[in-house]
C-alpha cells in the first residue's frame, strides 16, 4: 500500500511550537535513493546457479574423504563460518551424530592426538547444533580450581585457546566448568602466556587477528552473515586452503547480495512513495540500517518476505521511538498513546499533523503485513496480536517519558520490567515467529512456550543499546538508562555499572543457549534462530556506539560489504 500522507489537510492544533522543540541532532540520511537504485550485479544471471550447484556437489564430495577427526571439524566448522551451511546441514549433522558417540565412548581427551583444539571445536559445533554434549571434556585442561590450563606433554598454541573460549560462550545456566575455562581463556589471551600460567608457542599474525576479535566480540553473539568477508581473509592463509571451497563462498555471497540489492531497491521505492519523510524529519531516516538488521536477523535467501516486513517495523521502531524520546512535549504523547491503544482514527482529531501521519502510517503497515502473512483467511488472527505488540510498546515508551518528565530514576529491576517492552524485541521476535511458523500457527503457544526466550533477547537489545548510547543520550538529556539506574540504586561508578550490565548479558545469553537446545525442533528452528540473531544483531548495532545515530562508522562498513561490495 503505497499512501502518501504528505499532503493530508486536516487541520493540525499545535500543542508546542517548533521552536521549543527538543532535537537530537541526527545527521541526514548518507544512502540516497539513486544511489540504492543505481546497485547492479552480474550474479543474479542463471548461469551462476550452475555453476554453484556443481560447486557444492564438488565440495559435498570432501565429507567422504578419509580425513582424521579434527580435520572434518574444521571443514564443518569454515562451511559455516563461510555461510555456507544451508547447502550441507545433511552431511554436517550425520558427521556430527557420528561425532556424538565418539564423545560419549570419551575417546576425546588431552592424551589423544589432538587435545584442546579437538575437545573445543568439537564440544561448540555439537552445541550449535542443539546436540546433548556436556563440557566435562573441557575440564581436563583445567587444574583443580579451574584457574589455569592444566601442563602437559602437548603444546597448547594460540588458536587452542581462542576454541576455549569461544566454545565456553554456548553455556548454559550452572555450567561452572564453562565459566572458569571463558575466565581462564580471557585471562590467557588478555594477559600473555606466561610459563607459569600456560605452554604456548608464539602466535602467528593470523592467530593474534583471531585473538583479538574473539575478545572484542566472541563468534556467538555476531551475526554470521556479517562475518563471511573476515572468515574468508582467515581461510585464505590458512595451510591446506581448499580453493573449490572459495569459489562457492564467491559465488554464494555475491549471488545473495545481487538478491539483497533488488529488495532494497524495492524497500526504498516503497518509503519514497510513502511520502512521510518530511514531516517526519525530526526522526532517524535509516531505511538502510533497518534492512541491515532484518537481513542479519534473517540472511537466508528463502526470508525475503521476513525482511521486508522486519525492515518496515524497524523502520516505525525508530520513528516512534524519535516521538517519544525527543519530539513530542509530555501533554502530547497521552493522546498519541490513546491513539495506538484504541486504533481509531476518531482517536486523532486533536493530534498535531505529525503524528496523525504517523499513526495512519504505521497502521497501514501493520494491516498489509498482517494479510500478507494471513491472507484473506487469517488475517484477523493475526492482527490483533501485531496490534497489541505495537501497543504495549508505546505504552512503554510513555512510561519512559513520564521517568523523565518527572526526573524519576527507577531502580534498575523496575526500569528494566518496562524497558525490555520499549526495546522492540516482543515486535521483532513476534512478527518472526508469525513469519516462521505460519503452517502452523499458535500464538498462545508462542506467547507461554517462548516468553522467556524473547524476554532475554529482549532484555539483549536494551542492554546493549544502553551500554552504546549512554554517553550520547546522557547529552541530549534523554531518560535514564540501566547503567545510569543501576548507578543511583547502588552508588557505584559507571565502570562497575558497565561490568554489572555486562554481566547481566552473559547471563541472559545462557537462558537463550538454554532455549536453543531444549526447544531443538526442526519446526521451530527458523524462529530460534531468527531470535538469536535479533540478540546478535543488537551486539553488532552497538558494539562501538550508536549504530543507528551515527551512520558513517562500524555500521556504515557493514552496509557496504552487505549490498554494495561484492566478494572478490
Amino acid at each position: 500500500m503505497n499512501h502518501s500522507y504528505a499532503n493530508q489537510s486536516a487541520q493540525e492544533v499545535n500543542i508546542v511550537t517548533e521552536d521549543t522543540r527538543r532535537s537530537a541532532n541526527y545527521k541526514p540520511n548518507i544512502w540516497k535513493y539513486d544511489f540504492l537504485q543505481s546497485l547492479d550485479s552480474k550474479y543474479d544471471e542463471e548461469e551462476f546457479v550452475m555453476q554453484l550447484n556443481k560447486r557444492v556437489t564438488e565440495v559435498k564430495g570432501l565429507f567422504v574423504q578419509e580425513a582424521s577427526v579434527l580435520q572434518k571439524l574444521e571443514l564443518a566448522d569454515w562451511i559455516q563460518k563461510l555461510g555456507l551451511a544451508n547447502y550441507f546441514q545433511k552431511d554436517i549433522n550425520e558427521f556430527l551424530e557420528s561425532i556424538l558417540v565418539y564423545v560419549k565412548n570419551s575417546n576425546i581427551n588431552p592424551s589423544i592426538e589432538h587435545s584442546l583444539q579437538v575437545s573445543a571445536l568439537c564440544f561448540r559445533l555439537l552445541r550449535q547444533h542443539g546436540y546433548p554434549v556436556l563440557p566435562d571434556t573441557l575440564s581436563n585442561f583445567l587444574d583443580e580450581k579451574g584457574k589455569v590450563i592444566r601442563k602437559s606433554s602437548y603444546v597448547c598454541y594460540g588458536k587452542d585457546v581462542v576454541e576455549l573460549l569461544e566454545a565456553s560462550h554456548l553455556s548454559l545456566e550452572g555450567e561452572k566448568i564453562l565459566d572458569e575455562a571463558k575466565n581462564c581463556a580471557i585471562n590467557s589471551l588478555k594477559f600473555g602466556f606466561s610459563p607459569s600460567s600456560i605452554n604456548i608457542n608464539r602466535p602467528s599474525n593470523l592467530v593474534v587477528e583471531k585473538m583479538v576479535h574473539a575478545l572484542e566480540l566472541p563468534s556467538h553473539w555476531r551475526v554470521q552473515w556479517f562475518e563471511v568477508k573476515w572468515h574468508v581473509e582467515q581461510y585464505k592463509q590458512e595451510k591446506n586452503v581448499d580453493p573449490i571451497l572459495l569459489e562457492l563462498t564467491k559465488l554464494n555471497f555475491n549471488m545473495i547480495q545481487a538478491k539483497l540489492q533488488i529488495e532494497v531497491k524495492d524497500l526504498s521505492r516503497w518509503w519514497e512513495n510513502l511520502g512521510i519523510k518530511k514531516e517526519l524529519s525530526f526522526a532517524r531516516n535509516r531505511l538502510v540500517e533497518s534492512f541491515m538488521c532484518a537481513a542479519g536477523v534473517a540472511s537466508e535467501p528463502k526470508y525475503k518476505a521476513v525482511r521486508k516486513w522486519l525492515t518496515k517495523v524497524i523502520i516505525f521502531v525508530l520513528i516512534i521511538d524519535d516521538v517519544y524520546d525527543i519530539h513530542a512535549s509530555f501533554e502530547e504523547l497521552k493522546p498519541f498513546t490513546l491513539a495506538f491503544e484504541r486504533w481509531d482514527d476518531k482517536e486523532l482529531e486533536e493530534l498535531p499533523q505529525y503524528m496523525k501521519i504517523c499513526v495512519h502510517a504505521l497502521k497501514d503497515v501493520t494491516n498489509e503485513i498482517a494479510y500478507e502473512i494471513g491472507g484473506e483467511n487469517n488475517f484477523h488472527s493475526v492482527l490483533p496480536y501485531l496490534k497489541k505488540a505495537w501497543i504495549d510498546f508505546c505504552k512503554a515508551l510513555y512510561v519512559e517519558a513520564k521517568w523523565y518528565n518527572k526526573g524519576y530514576i527507577p531502580s534498575l529491576e523496575e526500569y528494566l520490567s518496562n524497558a525490555w517492552i520499549s526495546s522492540s524485541g516482543p515486535v521483532i521476535l513476534l512478527l518472526s515467529y508469525f513469519a516462521t511458523m505460519n503452517q502452523a500457527m499458535d500464538i498462545d503457544d508462542f506467547l507461554h512456550t517462548y516468553e522467556d526466550l524473547v524476554y532475554n533477547v529482549s532484555l539483549i537489545i536494551r542492554l546493549c543499546n544502553d551500554l552504546g548510547t549512554t554517553a550520547a543520550e546522557r547529552e541530549k538529556g534523554d531518560v535514564a538508562s540501566s547503567i545510569l539506574c543501576y548507578m543511583n540504586q547502588k552508588d557505584v561508578s559507571e565502570e562497575k555499572a558497565r561490568k554489572h550490565i555486562q554481566d547481566m548479558i552473559h547471563k541472559a545469553w545462557k537462558k537463550i543457549n538454554g532455549h536453543y537446545c531444549s526447544n531443538r525442533v526442526a519446526s521451530v528452528e527458523p524462529f530460534l534462530t531468527q531470535a538469536i540473531n535479533a540478540a546478535r544483531v543488537a551486539h553488532t548495532l552497538y558494539q562501538n556506539g550508536d549504530g543507528f545515530g551515527i551512520q558513517d562508522r562500524d555500521i556504515k562498513k557493514h552496509i557496504l560489504s552487505l549490498v554494495v561490495e561484492p566478494l572478490r
